[in-house]
């Protein structure tokens, strides 16, 4: 029964997110919004929605642990296992103004998270900052993409307007219809949303695994799922911009939009477990200050690169669960991950940096 709950949660969610997701960007578009602006803000934030309805819901429900897990462990599968799997499929290149402001901006807000969580939680004032930066983040795109020039205008409308199926003819053209899919969107996500913290919680007592790592893993998998059926749908269809932007910015919006509007609505302030603090999020942290040089190199997320986003989620999902069982060789596991694959890791992005730094002075 637990079982069919939490696939009937993860039905309602996916379902929710793409009924509200369809509504919303038609809606913007007969009003006459841009295919860009669309894209940017409500495509991504919709992907997003389902991370929002389950922290929102845990938090409400006093479950803290499995608000913010929710949150660092969808972050960290939406790089290592989305643009790693993504990557896999295809090298994607990424945008110079990814590279300039998008990633910048989410490994800010990243490193603004970690040290709001120095004091061991996340407090109502902390979410309403986030919520404030959300707003103006979102409100600055909107007013950027009105500052482009016409032909980068024309030509991101169209690679957009073709992810979001602009089509003003279609069963969706009406108002009514919009507003009716906009309605059922946000209704399927607060069921489905229940039903999955709910069976997590389930899941959790039954496996003797605690709700963290249970929001760390399943839990966040599950609600990140929209985000793996977009970037992989575009990398396929050669959207290679949106299928990184996608993840980009849902990273983005998980901190200031899904954990900011949970710490308003909880009874206290989101408390964090020690293991969240002196592990997970420094991975999280790490993980986003990690794009900024793959990213930096060619502009181009090679296969190597993407296979190795991808095995390290692999890694962190397993080390997880042997310390959640407190296996045998787990000391033995993070002496190897520690003295050398992750310095192995890091001096080999160092290198790469560091010749594409001497190929653009030389010309190279």
């Amino acid at each position: 029964m637990t079982f069919l709950l939490f696939g009937l949660g993860l039905v309602a969610l996916i379902a929710g997110a793409e009924l509200l997701v369809r509504g919303a960007s038609k809606l913007a578009l007969s009003f006459g919004i841009s295919p860009l602006v669309v894209g940017l803000t409500i495509v991504a934030f919709g992907t997003s929605s389902p991370e929002l309805a389950v922290s929102v819901q845990s938090a409400w429900n006093g479950k803290t642990d499995m608000a913010v897990a929710n949150v660092v462990g969808s972050n960290i599968f939406n790089v290592l296992f989305i643009l790693g799997l993504s990557a896999m499929i295809t090298p994607l290149l990424v945008d110079k103004q990814l590279i300039r402001q998008e990633v910048p901006i989410m490994i800010g807000v990243t490193l603004l998270f970690a040290a709001l969580t120095l004091d061991g939680g996340i407090s109502l004032t902390d979410g309403a900052i986030f919520v404030a930066l959300m707003i103006g983040y979102t409100t600055f795109l909107i007013v950027q993409s009105r500052r482009q020039t016409k032909a980068q205008h024309d030509a991101l409308d169209d690679e957009y307007a073709e992810s979001i199926g602009e089509n003003t003819t279609g069963w969706d053209s009406t108002l009514p219809v919009q507003i009716v899919l906009i309605v059922a969107g946000l209704g399927l996500l607060v069921l489905g949303s229940n039903l999955l913290v709910e069976a997590a919680i389930v899941f959790a007592r039954y496996l003797g695994l605690s709700e963290a790592v249970i929001g760390l893993t399943i839990v966040a998998a599950g609600t990140s799922l929209p985000e793996v059926a977009a970037s992989v749908t575009a990398a396929l269809r050669g959207q290679r911009d949106i299928a990184v932007g996608n993840v980009v910015g849902s990273n983005t919006f998980n901190i200031l939009g899904a954990l900011g509007v949970s710490a308003m609505v909880a009874p206290s302030a989101l408390t964090l477990p020690p293991s969240m603090l002196a592990f997970d999020i420094p991975v999280m942290t790490a993980v986003a200050i990690a794009c900024l040089p793959i990213f930096m190199t060619g502009n181009l997320i090679a296969r190597w690169e993407g296979a190795l986003f991808f095995a390290y989620y692999v890694a962190y999902t397993l080390y997880l669960i042997m310390a959640a069982k407190d296996h045998d060789a787990l000391g033995d596991y993070a002496f190897v991950m520690q003295t050398i694959a992750l310095p192995l890791t890091a001096i080999t992005l160092v290198i790469i940096v560091v010749r594409h730094l001497r190929g653009r002075r030389t010309g190279v």
